[in-house]
């Protein structure tokens, strides 16, 4: 396959991905009168019996036995599985409250919580461009905070909690379907045992509200699987770039579906604060479109430099070849060896010229740039 074809292959994935995560808000509603953590629990226990039925058909299984030997790995799955947990429920919540402009936030804050997160935790060092970014989203939360007349708890909760789950995902190592089976694994037997108790006091809607909203309650698991698998595809055929630019499709999606579809009202102080924050993402954005340029730049420049390398090398193999080939030379000449001693000492040829011996060896003039 071509690499345009895997480009939009990848780009089809991509929009698959983050097209059905922006349409959630869409599918929560539908399980009412089921409340936030009954469905959380459900969605918990289906995304294990749709991710091992993915695993079947892929026979992805050797991951399993190493994992179960390392339990700080497992320490950290936990600690993953809690987090998201969190942050599944409330969006959840969120959404089926009315609160899916909010929720939208979150999304859009992420990026600099997780840059926040590389300062504190991972001591990175930022360019002026992403310190600018999070002065901004700062500024921005401020904003909203007024506008809304409190903190922005949904959101910052959101966007803290997925930062915190990225965070620990870095250290686990796990790809995307593999991290997702072992999460849910942890938070099955929780899941399965609060379902099981609503069942006995005769609260759960899993039985009781008709076949149609017991299939819908399945499907919480496929729909978190389905994407993931879509994320996958993309991550493998597009560069981070690409990737870091398709993440803002889902809370676009979300927060258009909050204004048409869910009427949620915004003022103008909302509209101040989502604009600054939006600002950030452009300037964020825009450092990373810039510094990955500047990275391909790089390594052009030094595919060449090593490129002179190579060439100077070999044109000195040859004058030394040929150095020592003369009738009556048993060694290379005096010019010769002195060539090779600051070709082996610099990488480069000597400043002076072609080597007396050889004289097929190219000055650094006539070198490519």
């Amino acid at each position: 396959m071509t690499s345009a074809n895997e480009t939009r292959t990848g780009l089809a994935y991509g929009f698959a991905a983050y097209g059905m995560w922006g349409l959630f808000p869409l599918y929560w509603p539908l399980l009412e009168p089921t409340g936030a953590v009954e469905i959380l629990a459900h969605r918990m226990v289906w995304s294990l019996a749709a991710v091992i039925i993915i695993l079947l058909v892929l026979r992805r299984w050797s991951w399993i036995r190493p994992l179960l030997r390392q339990p700080k790995r497992l320490g950290l799955i936990a600690l993953a599985a809690t987090v998201i947990s969190v942050n599944w429920g409330i969006y959840i919540w969120g959404v089926n409250s009315g609160h899916v402009v909010e929720a939208a936030l979150g999304y859009f804050i992420n990026p600099l919580v997780s840059i926040a997160f590389g300062v504190l935790l991972l001591h990175e060092r930022l360019r002026p461009a992403q310190w600018t970014a999070v002065g901004v989203g700062v500024v921005a939360v401020a904003v909203l905070a007024v506008g809304y007349g409190k903190l922005p708890w949904i959101a910052l909760t959101l966007a803290f909690s997925f930062g915190t789950y990225g965070l620990v995902k870095k250290h686990i190592g796990l790809d995307g379907l593999e991290s997702l089976a072992a999460e849910t694994g942890m938070q099955f037997l929780p899941a399965l045992g609060f379902l099981i108790f609503l069942g006995a006091r005769g609260d759960s809607t899993f039985a009781t509200d008709g076949v149609g909203h017991a299939l819908l309650l399945v499907g919480c698991g496929f729909i978190t699987a389905a994407p993931l698998i879509c994320f996958g595809g993309a991550a493998v055929r597009l560069p981070l770039s690409a990737i870091g630019m398709l993440q803002y499709i889902a809370p676009t999606f979300q927060f258009v579906l909050g204004l048409v579809v869910f009427h949620e009202e915004m003022p103008i102080e909302r509209w101040a604060g989502f604009s600054l924050v939006w600002l950030a993402l452009a300037l964020l954005t825009w450092d990373a479109l810039r510094t990955a340029h500047r990275s391909r730049s790089e390594l052009r420049a030094a595919a060449a430099r090593a490129g002179e390398v190579a060439a100077v090398r070999a044109g000195a193999a040859v004058a030394v070849a040929q150095a020592g080939a003369e009738p009556g030379a048993g060694v290379p000449t005096r010019a010769v060896a002195a060539a090779a001693a600051e070709l082996a000492e610099t990488g480069r040829a000597p400043v002076t010229g072609a080597v007396d011996a050889g004289g097929d060896l190219p000055t650094p003039d006539e070198l490519p740039r």
